[in-house]
């Protein structure tokens, strides 16, 4: 019995990265147990990420608090997660993170069923026609202009949006500003607001980059975000974003 529990520990942190060394250093352990074959499911009240790797404090609905390492995958506090069954063991040491934990469970990472949910609510898109809360009899009278030229923000850190594709690398990681029309709204997705923008830069105009926020905006506004900018974004389930502005807020 213990030579299985073992066997099921190593083969899901070498499918954490697919190569062994990549694991994080630990010492070995006394003592290592199967957790149950339930899903381990709940809020996120901590998280850190590091070399790879995601480790999430899991808030369960019996109020119970327990740590989950899983591959990295793009998640924030006071997301709702579902994650595969893993391995509990005792005393685990992280060298890039300088942290001890007391007890941690090793997750394969989400489960097919949350992965799922993840893709629908990255394709359900509000009507930012509609009435908004608080204003039920007026609908927004603005619309989507094709090929308008948005002005470039003004200040440092500020790119239309083919400069900000032209000098994606160099921009990696950079808070920056940039304007457009808003083009696309999927409102409260994860906990935020996925905006596109346009602002019809670059030889054909057609550019478009992602924006997400806590801040609304109604398809057809012309407004000047400030964020961080990000290539290549692996938000699980399928969804990558070649270019994205994170934790973006409008400029009054």
């Amino acid at each position: 019995m213990k030579l299985l529990i073992v066997t099921l520990f190593a083969a899901i942190l070498m499918a954490f990265s697919g190569i062994a060394f990549g694991m994080p250093d630990m010492k070995p352990q006394p003592e290592m147990e199967a957790t149950k074959a339930a899903p381990i499911a709940g809020k996120i009240v901590e998280l850190l990420n590091s070399s790879g790797y995601t480790y999430l404090l899991i808030l369960d609905a019996d109020g119970f608090k327990d740590w989950v390492a899983i591959p990295e995958l793009y998640v924030e506090v006071g997301d709702e997660v579902e994650l595969q069954p893993g391995v509990q063991m005792g005393e685990f040491k992280s060298k890039p993170l300088d942290k001890t934990f007391a007890k941690i469970i090793f997750s394969g990472g989400p489960t097919d069923k949350y992965n799922e949910k993840r893709k629908v609510n990255a394709h359900k898109t509000t009507d930012m026609s509609a009435p908004a809360p608080g204003n039920k009899n007026k609908k927004s009278d603005r619309k989507i202009v094709e090929g308008l030229k948005v002005a470039k923000a003004s200040g440092e850190g500020a790119y239309t949006i083919a400069e900000i594709i032209e000098k994606r690398d160099a921009l990696q990681d950079k808070t920056i500003t940039v304007s457009g029309q808003v083009v696309k709204a999927s409102i409260g997705i994860m906990e935020r607001n996925w905006i596109h923008i346009k602002d019809g830069s670059g030889e054909s105009g057609a550019s478009k980059l992602v924006v997400t926020t806590r801040d609304s905006a109604d398809i057809g506004d012309i407004v000047t975000f400030t964020g961080v900018f990000h290539n290549d974004v692996d938000f699980g389930g399928g969804y990558k974003y070649a270019t994205i502005l994170e934790n973006a807020s409008i400029k009054k």
